[in-house]
């Protein structure tokens, strides 16, 4: 496999005290930098994205080793870090997540961010009301 068929979609959780857990997918295929551009447009301030929305897997979890579960400082966003070509560290990691057109569908068909869809949503919508519950683009 060649690195230049691949790309890296990096993002995170970042919980309300700010404690991190990072997440990267390999895709097959890759993105330009006006297709990367356009679903920064459909994130919520070009960052934020709900995981379950678009397939994506959630990162909560490796924040509840740490506090033996879900805590008030949970919320249903994710945010967006980067998408990267891949190189041979990617590669060696196993088989690809899926392909970088099927995420580029799913993000790019969401017209609005619907926080409900998380797992997060009645812990991290009544304690901080990030964007408006369900109400954004």
């Amino acid at each position: 496999m060649g690195t230049k068929r691949f790309c890296v979609f990096e993002y995170l959780y970042r919980d309300a005290d700010n404690f991190k857990a990072w997440g990267a997918l390999l895709l097959k295929g890759v993105l330009s930098h006006a297709q990367v551009a356009e679903m920064k447009y459909k994130f919520e301030s070009e960052t934020f994205f709900i995981a379950e929305q678009i397939g994506v897997p959630p990162l909560y979890q490796e924040l509840w080793a740490y506090s033996d579960g879900a805590t008030e400082s949970d919320h249903p966003w994710h945010e967006f870090f980067t998408v990267r070509p891949a190189n041979e560290n990617d590669l060696a990691m196993g088989a690809p997540w899926g392909t970088a057109s099927a995420l580029f569908q799913a993000i790019t068909k969401t017209t609005r961010w619907n926080e409900r869809l998380s797992s997060h949503y009645e812990i991290g919508c009544s304690q901080f009301p990030m964007f408006g519950n369900g109400q954004t683009r």
